[in-house]
This record gives C-alpha cells, structure tokens and sequence, in this order.
C-alpha cells in the first residue's frame, strides 16, 4: 500500500483520496499478504534442532535418521509458512479459488513423519507412531485447515478467470519492476509516489477478478500501459541516479499522475458499466413479474423489495396474497 506522509499527495494535500470513500473496496488482492500466523512456523525449525545437532555424534544409522528427521521439519515449516501465505491472500480476496495444493495439510505430515522417524526405536515403533500422530495434531491445532473451498465462484467462468490471474500476475510484475528500479534513486518519496500509482493500479485488479468479463476491456491497461510505465521508470532511475534531475523528476511525476488519472477512469468506468448491467437485470425481472400478475411495475418494485420472499416462486404469489389481504 501507499506510504502516507505529508506533502502534494498527502490527504491533507491538494489530492484526495477518492477510494477511501467507497465502502465496497477490499483488501488489495495482489502483492505479498502476510498471515498472523506467519511467524510461527520458524519454530517448527526451531523445534528440530536437537536432531541436527546431535546427528553427527552417532553411527551411521542413527546420523541419517536423525538428520531426515530435521529434513522432514524443515520442509514441514517451510510449507506451513507457504500454506499461510496463501490462506492470506484467499481471505483478502472476495473472489477466490482455494489453494491448488493443500501446504497446510502436508506440513502437518511432513511434522508428524519428522517427530516419528525422529523418536524411532526399533523396541518403540509404536510409540514412535503414537508421537508423529500427537505432532500432527497439534499442528492442525497450532494451523488450522487449509481452505477447501471456492469463494464467490458461482456463476463465474473459471476459464475467464484463469485468464484474469495470468493477466494480473503479469502485471504485477510489471509493477514489481517499477518498484525495484527506483530504488536506484534513493529518495523515499519517489519510492512512495510509485506506491501510491501501484495502489491505484491494484483497484483495477480487484475490480477485473469481481468482474473477469471485464478483461477485455482492462487488458490495454494492465498491458500495454504498465509496461510503458516500466520501461519510463527504468529510464528515469538510470537517468536520475546520475544526475540528480529536477526537470526530469518533474516529468516523470507528472506522467504517474496522468497515468493515476486513466487508471481511475478506466476503474470506475468498469464499475458504472456493472451498474448499468444491474439496471438491466433489475428491470427485466420487473418486467416479468408484471407479465406474471403484478398490476403495475410499482406492485413489481414492493415485490422485489419485500423482505418476506425468499424464492421466485414466493415473489411470484404476493400480489395473489396482496390481494387478499385487501
């Protein structure tokens, strides 16, 4: 997100924030999301040390087991940590897939092989067993699940959507590279000016993964547009890491205004179209309901606005029932 701080951009300056208004805006759904739990799985690490630090002081047997077992942990807290990030950008997400490989879950083995094959005896296999399933537990207790489950999918073509994700990772990268590059410049602001640009840019992501059938119209955007943009930020990095150029910051300042500018347009032109499509929708049913008995499109808007209704079905009875209520 975009660093705040005082100056032209600051809210307190000569722009506004127009998205902070609109209630229906969700975290952004690209770029790094980070878990509270994230932090935990170093422990798993952490945990299986002894094994490692002992391996070597033993036979040959006993130095491989112990050192598998250290292996397995690891893995095990490598993939929580990966599961994690990936439940963090599943919920910041109003239209998700779930996770296409369950890491959770398969940390959660890779804990238990570690602790059995850790504790294993030749006289305690059970016992051994007994651990790793104790250590698998509990790392569904520490964890949680995995998600398991698509969110806001219904109705939405999932070849589309696939399209959307290629299209945004694309992007993202795009993005990614401004970022990186003025770095070279060294100054602060700069680096939070490209971030409020990258912010602006994420509110047309998250409209296109709402709305995939709004790809075609975004796809100049999210290509062409972004990657000039790159390519500009690479020039100006280079450029002004030398020589320190005001003309050339000035310019370059003013070309992620007008680029904010057409982002916002485009975005919110995207959403005026879903409401337009709303409408429509809106006043079919209507239509429909004045067709089915309803004797006026008012009697059709009480209709729709009951509370009552729960089916199409039920909508379709109340003006009966109306009637005999009067």
């Amino acid at each position: 997100m975009a660093q705040r701080f005082g100056g032209r951009f600051s809210p307190d300056g000569t722009r506004r924030d127009h998205r902070a208004a609109d209630p229906r805006q969700a975290p952004l759904s690209t770029g790094p999301m980070r878990h509270a739990l994230e932090g935990r799985p170093k422990w798993i690490t952490i945990a299986a040390t002894p094994f490692l630090l002992t391996a070597f002081s033993q036979a040959p047997v006993g130095m491989v087991t112990d050192l598998a077992a250290f292996g397995m942990m690891a893995a095990a807290g490598w993939m929580t940590r990966e599961g994690l990030q990936a439940e963090a950008a599943y919920d910041a997400r109003r239209v998700a897939k779930r996770p296409a490989f369950p890491r959770k879950l398969f940390g959660g083995i890779l804990t238990g092989l570690g602790l059995a094959v850790g504790a294993a005896e030749p006289s305690a296999i059970a016992g051994a067993g007994l651990i790793g399933v104790a250590g698998a537990v509990l790392h569904w207790l520490s964890f949680g699940p995995d998600p398991m489950r698509d969110k806001g999918m219904e109705g939405i073509d999932t070849f589309q959507q696939d399209r959307v994700a290629k299209m945004v990772d694309e992007a993202q990268r795009y993005l990614d590279a401004m970022k990186s590059a003025i770095l070279r410049t060294g100054e602060r602001r700069l680096e939070a000016r490209v971030a409020m640009f990258e912010a602006t840019v994420h509110d047309l992501f998250r409209q296109v993964e709402q709305n995939p059938n709004d790809l075609s119209a975004a796809r100049r955007y999210l290509g062409v547009y972004l990657m000039g943009a790159r390519d500009a930020t690479l020039r100006f990095a280079d450029l002004y890491a030398q020589t320190h150029d005001p003309r050339a910051r000035g310019d370059y300042e003013a070309l992620l205004t007008d680029l904010e500018s057409n982002f916002t347009a485009r975005t919110k032109a995207l959403i005026e179209g879903g409401r337009s499509d709303l409408d429509i929708e809106i006043q079919v049913l209507r239509e429909r309901l004045a067709r089915e008995g309803v004797a006026s499109p008012e009697r059709a808007t009480a209709a729709l606005e009951s509370q009552d209704a729960v089916s199409m079905d039920e909508l379709l009875r109340m003006p009966d029932q109306t009637k005999v209520k009067h």
